[in-house]
């Protein structure tokens, strides 16, 4: 594999969001190598401790360092297990490329934000071959450093689509036959009662202080709860995706 000299000084800690021009950081071992295997990836700066060095493509250049050198351009407390890349964000994916498949299963996320929860319901995403994530664009986090961390390599691999407003593409997602559960707890009707039947599916979950705001859930086709004991008031938002998408899978 190629190696070039080291160079920190020009290497920037860069993780605006919103700006498709902006660089930023993914690190972490599954993180790192699903980036280098993307061939839409725009690789800028590759940094790798001789530990890792063995997780790196043949032929992909890379700036040998050490632990400590990497840490400092990366964020506080990012565990980056040798290896730290430097990029340019994916470009999104478009709703009509999505609209007319004649089965399958998307996720909207309205108002979830949590990096770390984003990342778990992209990796889920992967893990049920769901076809994609929607979420509206101004409440969207980057898809990088420490949601890339988590979603371990799946935001290279599932589709993520933003959108302007989530009640009109659920109209759209409707007009194309598209059949929308909205996850929400005061509901008796259950996720795998609502599935039955349903080729085109799409699993809304809204972010975990308010839930569904009222216009999305009123644009939904059904609102379905996951059954849990009455010790608990609720779950998690991604481990609800994970249980959902568990459910939309066996259909």
């Amino acid at each position: 594999m190629k190696r070039t000299k080291k160079n920190f000084k020009s290497a920037r800690k860069t993780n605006a969001p919103g700006n498709s021009d902006s660089l930023f950081w993914l690190w972490g071992t599954h993180a790192v190598i699903a980036a280098l295997n993307n061939p839409e990836r725009a690789i800028t700066k590759l940094y790798a401790t001789k530990n890792a060095m063995h997780h790196v493509p043949a032929g992909q250049d890379s700036i040998p360092a050490n632990a400590h050198e990497i840490s400092s351009l990366l964020p506080e407390g990012a565990v980056h297990q040798g290896l730290a890349l430097q990029t340019r964000p994916l470009p999104g994916a478009m709703l009509d490329d999505i609209l007319d498949r004649p089965r399958g299963v998307l996720l909207i996320l309205d108002g979830v934000t949590d990096p770390r929860n984003i990342g778990a319901i992209f990796r889920s995403a992967a893990a049920f071959g769901a076809l994609g994530i929607i979420a509206q664009e101004r409440h969207m986090p980057p898809l990088n450093g420490v949601l890339a961390k988590a979603a371990t390599g799946a935001i290279e691999t599932i589709a993520h689509i933003g959108v302007v407003n989530l009640a009109r593409t659920l109209e759209d997602l409707a007009n194309s036959g598209w059949f929308s559960i909205g996850l929400a707890g005061e509901t008796r009707t259950t996720i795998s009662q609502a599935l039955k039947g349903a080729d085109k599916v799409c699993l809304v979950l809204g972010s975990e202080g308010k839930g569904l705001r009222p216009n999305v859930a009123k644009h939904c086709d059904q609102l379905a709860r996951i059954p849990i004991s009455k010790e608990m008031e609720s779950l998690n938002v991604s481990t609800a995706a994970a249980i959902a998408l568990y459910e939309a899978n066996k259909v």
